[in-house]
């Protein structure tokens, strides 16, 4: 099915202002539906319905390893919407080189995308042949580490300032009833935990051989032996953990049940929501406090092609809204993730969004491993880590060996 836009609708466009000539229906999917998502998606909504047009939202309940494929189907199927969430990365590569999205160029030329967004990366991974296909939204790290201050109080022990100092709590933790570490059954909360400790425990050079470079023999080597010595570990404190999603998962932290979770920043929403505040309900610990650096991981929007000239029209006014600086402050403060503008003010920025504000201004950032990996490639290694996480009986050892295999045959 055809669902490209003509030429002449395409050249139309164009020469109009960036700005709603009718009130049009976007439909927009993401699966932000958690209680600190929707309250920050409804921030974007906001801004949109401000412009005269409708953002009409399109959840997808689950994790993006859900929703991901529903949005391809329908994309590739002929039944489009209007925009749609991807994280920064390869992950919408096969759908541009088929001609199936919108070119963002004119909109991001005219708004002075390539001065405003930072890093640099996060613009580049939405560059193809020289195109723009996609607008940034936020800079969310997974290279965090939440701590709830009630679970150690109850426990008897100091609040850890790294992984050390958390693997030698542990036991008062369980003496006391508490779960030491809360991992969801989601595959993708497994593979982000690893990957965090991975930078941590391996050390960022390493960590740039295997997921950069692709070195083999850095994965089988011993400093990503630790990795996989402590993920041994985590699968054992965190088998009682007993919930599927991620935010339930961070709900076990906030009301002590749990110590702590390895979670992107995506999670500070949820402390916020439950009216927790950050340097006395909780501590955050970036990079495990071991390596302290943020990865440039995040969302972005794309916008897959319209038959209806109004419609993409509506495109690039919701493209030009998401990067606003009245959009970025108010949609991130409550994602709990960081502006792709740097020329915003975060003066209102809590105690763990100015940690990784700091990290970020030194330039202690990496990318992350969805725009280094393929998505194949991604998929094969998580395979892996899910295995041995639900799998006691596999050995570090055996599970290293076969996500060495993996990154030997990465693209």
């Amino acid at each position: 099915m055809n669902i490209r836009v003509t030429v002449a609708a395409f050249a139309a466009t164009v020469a109009l202002p960036f700005a709603a000539a009718h009130a049009t229906d976007l439909e927009v999917t993401h699966w932000w539906t958690s209680g600190g998502e929707a309250a920050a998606v409804a921030e974007l909504a906001k801004a949109f319905d401000a412009t005269g047009n409708k953002w009409v939202d399109g959840a997808i309940a689950g994790s993006g390893d859900v929703a991901r494929p529903i949005m391809i189907s329908r994309i590739t199927g002929g039944d489009p919407m209007g925009a749609t969430q991807f994280n920064h990365g390869r992950q919408a590569e096969e759908l541009i080189e088929n001609g199936l999205m919108q070119d963002l160029t004119e909109v991001a030329e005219k708004e002075h995308w390539k001065d405003i967004i930072r890093p640099s990366s996060l613009l580049d991974a939405c560059t193809k042949d020289g195109k723009i296909y996609c607008a940034p939204v936020n800079i969310h790290s997974w290279q965090w580490m939440w701590l709830s201050n009630a679970a150690f109080e109850k426990a008897g022990v100091a609040v850890p300032k790294d992984w050390y100092e958390f693997e030698a709590a542990v036991p008062a933790l369980q003496k006391a009833g508490i779960v030491p570490l809360a991992v969801g059954g989601q595959s993708w909360q497994s593979k982000g935990a690893f990957d965090v400790m991975a930078i941590a425990l391996a050390g960022i050079d390493t960590w740039k051989k295997v997921y950069i470079d692709k070195d083999a023999e850095a994965a089988r080597g011993p400093e990503f032996a630790k990795v996989w010595a402590a993920a041994a570990k985590a699968r054992e404190w965190s088998k009682d953990t007993k919930v599927q999603d991620w935010n339930q998962a961070t709900n076990m932290v906030i009301t002590g049940k749990a110590a702590a979770q390895i979670m992107g920043d995506w999670a500070q929403g949820e402390f916020q929501v439950a009216g927790q505040t950050a340097g006395k309900d909780y501590t955050c610990l970036p990079g495990l406090g071991v390596n302290e650096v943020i990865s440039t991981g995040g969302d972005a929007f794309y916008f897959p092609k319209q038959k209806d000239a109004e419609k993409t029209k509506a495109q690039m006014v919701l493209a030009s809204t998401l990067l606003s600086k009245e959009t970025q402050v108010a949609f991130n403060l409550k994602k709990g993730s960081v502006p792709v503008r740097g020329d915003v003010d975060l003066a209102s920025a809590n105690d763990c969004m100015k940690k990784g504000l700091d990290i970020l201004a030194k330039g202690n950032i990496l990318p992350d491993s969805n725009q280094t990996f393929s998505p194949d490639t991604q998929n094969a290694l998580q395979d892996v880590i899910v295995q041995f996480w639900n799998t006691p009986s596999i050995t570090p050892e055996d599970a290293q060996k076969q996500f060495a295999d993996i990154v030997a045959q990465a693209d």
